[in-house]
C-alpha cells in the first residue's frame, strides 16, 4: 500500500510516462518534431533523409523511459514489486540528476540548440528531484 512517498513516485511515474510520449510524437511528427524539440542537425537531417536511425533510437529512449515509469510505480506501491527496486530508483535519480547537472556542459557545441539544452536539463532537475524525494520518503517501504 502506498506510504507518505507514494505521491512523489507517482508524479515521478507520469512525468517520465508523459517524457515518454512526447518522445513518440515526435517520431510521428518526424523531421519537424526533431527540429522542433531540438534534437541535433545530425538527427534531423538523418530524419529527413528518411533514415531509421532517428527513430530507432527515439524509440529506445522513450522503452527505458517506460521503465522507468513502472520502477517509480513499483516503488509507489501501486505495481508489484520489480527486481532490484531500490538501486534502480537510485540508478534512475542519478541519471536524471547527472543530466541536469552536465547537460549544459555537454551537450553545448555539438548541434543541439541552446533551447533543448536548457529545457531538458533544467526537465531532468525536476524529475530527478522527484525521483529522489520520493525515493528517500519510500527507502523504509521499498524492497532492497
Amino acid at each position: 500500500m502506498p506510504s507518505s512517498g507514494a505521491p512523489l513516485l507517482v508524479t515521478a511515474a507520469a512525468l517520465t510516462a508523459l517524457a515518454a510520449l512526447l518522445h513518440l510524437v515526435v517520431i510521428l511528427q518526424g523531421p519537424r518534431g526533431y527540429q522542433w524539440c531540438g534534437a541535433g542537425d545530425r538527427i534531423v537531417a538523418a530524419a529527413r533523409n528518411g533514415s531509421r536511425v532517428p527513430a530507432a533510437l527515439t524509440s529506445m529512449i522513450c522503452v527505458v523511459l517506460l521503465a522507468w515509469a513502472a520502477y517509480a510505480l513499483s516503488g509507489a506501491g501501486l505495481i508489484g514489486p520489480l527486481p532490484l527496486l531500490r538501486p534502480v530508483l537510485v540508478g534512475i535519480s542519478s541519471v536524471f540528476l547527472l543530466r541536469a547537472l552536465l547537460g549544459p556542459f555537454v551537450l553545448v557545441g555539438n548541434g543541439r540548440s541552446a533551447r533543448f539544452v536548457w529545457v531538458s536539463s533544467a526537465i531532468c532537475l525536476l524529475y530527478g528531484l522527484v525521483y529522489l524525494v520520493g525515493l528517500v520518503q519510500q527507502w523504509d517501504a521499498l524492497a532492497g
